[in-house]
This record gives C-alpha cells, sequence and structure tokens, in this order.
C-alpha cells in the first residue's frame, strides 16, 4: 500500500509489523518520532503482545533490550547522538553477549560544540562494537532494511544496527511502500532465540573469559560478521521475492558499466550524488556511484570487484577520524590494496553542512583533472580556520573555539576584541 508518511512513521510501522515483543524507549532527536509511533501502536492496542518500556535514560534501554533478548524476547530500541555514546558499554555487551537486537540510529553528529543536525559520527564510533551496521539511502530503504534486520539478527544471534540520516529521513515525508501484515509474516518467522535464559534449563550468560579462550571468543564474532556477508544478500533476494524491490544485500551500484570515475558513499547523500553523476554523464563524463549498504561487515570483495576498472576512487563520507582523516576510505583502500588506483576522502557534510550538486561538481571535476589532495573538506571556509588559527598564535587565552568562530561570523553578540 503506498503511503504518504514521515521517515519515522514508516520506520516505525515496519518494526511494529515485525512483531517486536519488548519495546525499550528514550527520547533523544531525531529518533524520537520512531518510538513515540510505536508507543501510540500500543496504547491503541494496534501493535499486540508487546511490553513499551520508558526507561531512565539510553544506558538503560539498551539495558532493558539485553535483558528482553537473553529471556527470548524480541526487542528493539533507537537512539542517536550522544545517547549512543551513553549506551556504548551495554552496546558492546549485546554483541558480546550475542543477542539479536534490532535498533535505529537516526545519524546525528556528536559534540561538543552541540550540533543536532546530522552526519555519521556516532554510528561509526561504534563501528567496532560487533554489531551488524546497514545504512538506508531512502524512506522506503529505511523501511525494508528493519523488516530484514530482525530476520538477519535472529539468524545468525547478532544485533543489528539500521542507520538513517537523522532529519534528512527520519522528518521527511515521502511516498513509501508498507507491505502488509501477512507478507511481513511470510518472510520473517516467529522469533526462535538460538540462546534462551530459562528457569527449567538454568544457566549463566555474561561468563568472565580470561586469556585462555578470550581470543577465541572475540575470533567467533568475527567469523560471524564473516558469515553476515553471504547471509545479507541472501535475505535481500528473499525480500525481493515476497516483496517484489531490490532493498537491502552488501552494495548497490549506479552507472558503473564504463566508469573511470567511481564515487563511494553511505546513506541519502547518494541521491545528491546520483543527480550529480546524471549531470555529468550528459557531458560526457564517464562516472559512477556505489553506494555502501552493509558498513559492518564491510564488503571487501564486493567493492574490489565493482571498481576493478576505476581510475579513481572519490569517497564522500560524513564522518572523520580526527588526528588522520577518512574512516569509510581507510576501509575502502584496504579493499583496492595493491592497485594503482587513488583513493580520494572528501569529508562532507559535518553537523548538517549542506552538500550540494554544485560543490560536488566542481569536486569531482577537480578529482577528475587529478587536483584533489588525498584529504579534502568540502566547502571549508579557510578564512574561518586562519582566522582562529591566527589569533591562538598571537593571543595565549584566545577562549573556546567555537564561541570565538560564532563571534566572527556574527551569529552571537560579544563585547570582546
Amino acid at each position: 500500500m503506498l503511503k504518504q508518511c514521515e521517515g519515522s512513521h514508516a520506520v516505525a510501522l515496519a518494526v511494529a509489523m515485525s512483531r517486536p515483543e519488548v519495546i525499550c524507549a528514550y527520547p533523544i532527536s531525531p529518533q524520537t518520532h520512531i518510538v513515540e509511533g510505536l508507543g501510540e501502536m500500543v496504547k491503541s492496542g494496534s501493535l499486540e503482545h508487546c511490553e513499551f518500556i520508558n526507561v531512565e535514560s539510553e544506558f538503560a534501554a539498551m539495558s532493558v533490550a539485553i535483558g528482553a533478548s537473553a529471556a527470548g524476547a524480541r526487542a528493539y530500541t533507537a537512539t542517536a547522538s550522544q545517547g549512543l555514546l551513553f549506551m556504548a558499554e551495554a552496546v558492546y555487551n549485546a554483541s558480546g553477549l550475542g543477542l539479536p537486537i534490532v535498533m535505529t540510529v537516526a545519524n546525528r553528529s556528536i559534540g561538543a560544540p552541540i550540533n543536532i543536525w546530522n552526519d555519521h559520527t556516532d554510528s561509526m564510533s561504534m563501528r567496532d562494537a560487533g554489531w551488524l551496521q546497514i545504512f538506508a539511502e531512502t524512506n522506503q530503504e529505511a523501511l525494508d532494511l528493519h523488516i530484514q534486520a530482525f530476520k538477519i539478527a535472529e539468524e545468525l544471534s547478532l544485533p543489528v544496527m539500521v542507520c538513517m540520516d537523522g532529519f534528512i529521513l527520519t522528518h521527511a515525508y515521502e511516498r513509501v511502500d508498507v507491505p502488509d501484515q501477512a507478507q511481513v509474516d511470510r518472510f520473517l518467522p516467529p522469533y526462535e532465540p538460538r540462546q534462551v535464559l530459562d528457569p527449567n534449563e538454568p544457566v549463566t550468560i555474561g561468563a568472565m573469559v580470561g586469556p585462555e579462550a578470550f581470543t577465541e571468543v572475540r575470533y567467533l564474532a568475527h567469523a560471524k560478521q564473516m558469515q553476515a556477508l553471504d547471509l545479507i544478500p541472501q535475505i535481500a533476494d528473499e525480500f525481493k521475492q515476497i516483496f517484489g524491490r531490490d532493498s537491502g544485500g552488501l552494495i548497490k551500484t549506479y552507472r558503473l558499466e564504463d566508469a573511470e570515475t567511481i564515487v563511494i558513499a553511505l546513506g541519502s547523500v547518494l541521491g545528491t550524488i546520483k543527480d550529480t553523476v546524471d549531470d555529468m554523464r550528459k557531458q560526457g563524463i564517464k562516472i559512477g556511484v556505489l553506494g555502501i549498504t552493509s558498513y559492518r561487515p564491510f564488503p571487501i570483495n564486493a567493492i574490489r570487484e565493482a571498481t576493478a576498472n576505476a581510475k579513481r576512487i572519490v569517497v564522500i563520507e560524513k564522518c572523520f577520524a580526527v588526528g588522520i582523516g577518512g574512516i569509510v576510505s581507510r576501509d575502502v583502500r584496504s579493499a583496492v590494496r595493491n592497485r594503482p588506483q587513488p583513493v580520494l576522502t572528501v569529508v562532507a557534510g559535518l553537523g548538517g553542512r549542506p552538500i550540494t550538486k554544485a560543490s560536488l561538481n566542481k569536486l569531482l571535476l577537480d578529482a577528475i583533472a587529478d587536483k584533489l589532495e588525498l584529504l579534502t573538506f568540502l566547502d571549508l571556509d579557510w578564512d574561518i580556520v586562519n582566522r582562529v588559527l591566527d589569533r591562538e598564535k598571537k593571543k595565549r587565552r584566545s577562549g573556546p573555539v567555537a564561541e570565538g568562530i560564532l563571534r566572527d561570523i556574527g551569529t552571537v553578540a560579544s563585547h570582546l576584541a
């Protein structure tokens, strides 16, 4: 059924049709509308056999999800930004215990300075926590990926983050194809946990493991992620057979057939990149797009194969590691190792800064002309940067950087010189 709705509501519908038994909720923008929608469904009775638990913090949300999943319930929660950081210890515990929790991360920048807008810093901070991470380009994909996530998680007994761009997707109204409950039930069977706490068969979980076995435990977590590289495309194919559309998988390609330049990215920015590439194709420029859906596990072989004939690779990422540079691009470099192709890192869209077709077009033309450095910050205002650096040279007590920049650009008033 076609429905015009907010992205958050589309996700709430997908989660509800997946028949969760426990939902743990703590509000933080921009994911709040998802759990609000689910709460309303539970209260009205349209979502049956589900316990909706309001908790006192994000740490508590993940802790309750861990307890619910360990007891044999299909568990779901959602978070963003500092909320994800606050539950970090429990995030690692969930994967270490092998619990198939599904969590939406409505991607949002991490402070300081305080910023509520979109980039990928939050989920990237947990990229090595042992969770599978899948990224949605559109609200239709966000809906579809949540349904697939429960099946992936429960087959492997591993938790899954479904990452969708905060505000850009969560608060955008788009037309989505909402499946009926019978389709979802056909695709997603009732939850049969691989492990469960049962009073009739008492066991413990969370044992302390010393040097004699810790490496083996961690390797097995890695082995499961490697299994996911086969399982994720398989489940995407099953989804297509039942729902009639391509959604999910490891990567998605666009106009790569003869591309000499390949642009790689994750999330909603892929739409703008594709529009830019279409314009450049009209000018005879051989360029294409590779979108990463599964960031963890990282699809090294799929990326290596898809980029085999490219002369250069440009990775546009909405995050970066301070002190070194690109995050996604480092993984891409590992996929194309021992090849002459340069892998160029472009950091863009931090803190919600718009990524425009005009800026992308200029950037990609520079890349094709071999004018880009290995690390580029799209639309960085060098006047502001140099002003701050100059001030710090001249005056030891130059004050906080963020507040100084705001004064420089006139966003806040100040009597300070």
